[in-house]
């Protein structure tokens, strides 16, 4: 289920820390509320399913798309590498180049293997849970494939 946003003092509210759980129509429920934020759930989806067609067993979402910001850029996701076939997996999903222009391109948003590290200190599950602009926890949300 995913919680309602609460104000850390970023330029819009966001999750509440930790790891919210939800299914991807809530997901599409809460966040797909606009012409903009249904597109990027379009090729959130898209991403999703091509992730789930290698074996992903987990995404994480995180972004402006999962807090009150009203026209978010993109969205921001990584997705849990155990049991996934390289050979199935989109080869666009592995292709970081050009600030990840091709993901943007065919899924409006970036992924990441979620065990890859962000800054080099941090897996991109932990660096997502810190708000860039206050720099306090905030949530994310896991989606878990069947």
């Amino acid at each position: 289920m995913i919680p309602e946003l609460v104000d850390i003092k970023s330029p819009w509210p966001v999750l509440p820390p930790g790891v919210h759980d939800a299914t991807l129509d809530e997901v599409k429920k809460v966040f797909a509320t606009t012409p903009r934020r249904q597109m990027l759930f379009t090729g959130l989806k898209a991403s999703i399913e091509a992730l789930q067609r290698a074996g992903c067993k987990t995404v994480y979402i995180d972004g402006s798309f999962v807090t009150g910001k009203p026209e978010p850029g993109d969205y921001d996701a990584c997705w849990d590498p155990v049991g996934v076939n390289a050979k199935k997996l989109d080869p666009v999903l592995l292709d970081f180049s050009d600030s990840r222009k091709n993901q943007k391109d065919k899924f409006e948003g970036e992924l990441f293997p979620s065990s890859a590290f962000a800054n080099g200190r941090r897996t991109f599950v932990e660096y997502f849970q810190k708000d860039r602009h206050t720099g306090k926890q905030k949530g994310i949300v896991r989606v878990r494939l069947m």
